[in-house]
């Protein structure tokens, strides 16, 4: 990885705001699955898989794929909810959307996610893509991480790892973590009241055990868990530290998938 490069590219990227116009942005459906695409208006071989938050392909996470479309990586987002609506509301879909997590399966999940990757390497004509997820999706990242040897990156931001796991969440996301080959970079909210730091510990001790690839690790003091969700920036604290971090995660996208 060359990491000048990775910081110099921080330096020339924004922090997501209003979708951008690169490429064609369209909702597709791959092997019978919904998703949405991204793409870059010129010919990108670099990619990533988008794992959402628990609010599904809502108009934050299309907002995040264009702008990795407008840095020059195709975006291909896994829709969790399979065509129900996903929304930035959280408040007025809350009870909803936590009965859908509890009827997730991680082997469904993870066999989806694979035949969207199958999707990127094959008629998308990406030759090195990686996988970025938000809390719920943060989790998956690093199970796909782990699962996948394929990826050449995994971004977990703020992963939802309860302690202890409902009974739908079979894997260890700390057991799956070591097994990373790729690049990976995990961002911790240090306000988190979801995930203890002694959980975050785990997957730090995970990550670090790693020789196969650079482990990067950004802890954010009085940030939020789910401090990159819109919803919780009237906390200055979350605002900042998501725009501070998506810059250096789209540098580090970029210097893995394109550099």
């Amino acid at each position: 990885m060359n990491i000048q490069y990775l910081a110099g590219m921080a330096d020339q990227i924004e922090a997501p705001g209003a979708p951008s116009a690169a490429g064609v942005p369209q909702t597709v459906t791959v092997a019978g699955l919904n998703a949405y695409l991204s793409r870059p208006s010129e010919v990108s071989t670099g990619g990533m898989l988008l794992l959402p938050m628990i609010t599904g392909i809502s108009p934050q996470v299309r907002e995040f794929a264009d702008n990795l479309a407008a840095a020059g990586v195709t975006a291909l987002t896994w829709d969790p909810w399979h065509g129900r609506p996903g929304s930035d509301d959280f408040a007025a879909m809350g009870a909803t959307l936590f009965e859908w997590v509890s009827e997730l399966d991680d082997e469904a999940c993870l066999t989806e996610m694979g035949q969207l990757l199958e999707q990127m390497f094959g008629e998308l004509g990406c030759q090195r893509v990686g996988v970025i997820g938000w809390c719920l999706g943060g989790r998956f990242a690093l199970l796909l991480g782990g699962r996948d040897s394929r990826l050449a990156n995994v971004v977990a931001y703020h992963p939802t790892v309860l302690d202890p796991p409902p009974p739908n969440n079979t894997l260890d996301a700390a057991e799956f973590t070591a097994r990373i080959s790729a690049p990976a970079m995990i961002l911790y909210p240090g306000a988190d009241t979801l995930v203890p730091a002694e959980t975050f510990l785990r997957l730090q001790a995970a990550l670090n055990s790693r020789t196969t690839a650079p482990s990067i690790v950004h802890v954010y003091p009085g940030a939020e868990h789910g401090f990159a969700a819109r919803m919780n920036h009237a906390n200055p604290i979350n605002k900042a530290a998501n725009d501070l971090s998506w810059p250096q995660v789209v540098a580090f996208i970029r210097a893995t998938t394109l550099g």
